[in-house]
């Protein structure tokens, strides 16, 4: 089949590009390199690599137009700076709007898209959350520009009438992962730099499971509509942290400070997956140490230059 991937150099969409560049078919990648890494794909036949921004509708008509994708996996998002309101807008609903024009245009059979579980805001009425679980409890979405438009795109996509699939995700990590704890530890460990833990759980999802499930719904599997990808189990940021040493092989002379959330934070996100497990016959099969293993692997072969929060603060409270 032919796929088109925004952010398909990014961290979850280039795992895509390279599982379905494995099995045969054919990938054209856009990506405009805020947050995704050059080295994050290699070159290969039946792989294509648009540089620039789905804001730019010229570039994304073209794109289409070029390749005829038959089904379209949208990646791409704005979170690198969670005050720039304005490229939040411009990537993830004017971005939005362009790729949905265009799959319109094209007839795409399916478009996948990836939501912050965000969207459920910052004030959960339910642990774990069900997909019946409305939007923007306990205020607006998520309490960050990144959520807000996030789930803004959402809705283009759904008013589109195309045949979509979002998936709603748990805090995914491993190899390529620039954004979120697992990298900044690590970065901050192997630079001698003091850390902190927040005072929060999350569920992890280890990428090469996600991504399991999105090449499941390009072969035709699940409804239109929405979805969780998760674990369904949640995990402290310290215990995160505590499996991070465990896989440098290193020992703090004292223990890690553990500090209060801020007000754009959320204690825990905890989501229910039972319909994916059905509806996909899946399960996250990644222990979260194995996983982390994996990702810092990556880390010291590759090296981590800048890491990513769409939370505000969180560099200057280091």
């Amino acid at each position: 089949m032919k796929v088109l991937i925004t952010g398909g150099a990014g961290f979850v969409g280039s795992h895509l590009a390279d599982a379905l560049l494995s099995s045969g078919h054919q990938v054209l990648v856009i990506d405009n390199y805020q947050t995704g890494r050059r080295d994050n794909l290699s070159p290969q036949t039946n792989l294509t690599v648009i540089e620039g921004s789905i804001s730019d509708a010229h570039l994304v008509n073209t794109a289409f137009d070029s390749f005829a994708p038959e089904q379209v996996v949208h990646a791409a998002a704005a979170y690198k700076n969670p005050d720039d309101w304005e490229e939040d807008t411009l990537t993830n609903i004017l971005g939005t709007i362009n790729v949905v024009r265009a799959s319109v245009r094209h007839k795409v059979k399916r478009l996948i898209y990836f939501q912050t579980s965000l969207c459920y805001g910052l004030k959960p009425l339910e642990q774990p959350i069900t997909l019946k679980h409305p939007l923007y409890s306990g205020g607006f979405a998520g309490g960050s520009s990144y959520a807000i438009s996030k789930t803004s795109g959402e809705q283009y996509i759904e008013m589109s009438g195309l045949d979509f699939l979002s998936f709603r995700l748990a805090n995914a990590y491993g190899p390529r992962n620039l954004s979120g704890p697992l990298p900044t530890f690590y970065h901050r460990l192997t630079n001698n730099k003091p850390c902190f833990v927040m005072d929060t759980r999350r569920d992890f999802i280890y990428v090469k499971d996600l991504v399991a499930v999105v090449v499941k719904a390009l072969n035709g599997m699940g409804n239109k509509g929405y979805y969780h990808i998760s674990t369904g189990s949640d995990y402290s940021i310290k215990e995160l942290f505590d499996s991070t040493l465990k896989a440098l092989d290193m020992k703090l002379e004292k223990e890690v400070e553990v500090r209060q959330r801020g007000e754009d934070d959320v204690f825990t996100i905890l989501l229910d997956p039972s319909k994916t497990n059905n509806d996909f016959e899946w399960q996250a099969g990644t222990a979260l140490e194995d996983g982390i293993k994996a990702a810092i692997d990556w880390y010291k072969v590759y090296g981590i230059t800048q890491t990513f929060t769409h939370l505000k603060g969180v560099e200057e409270k280091h």
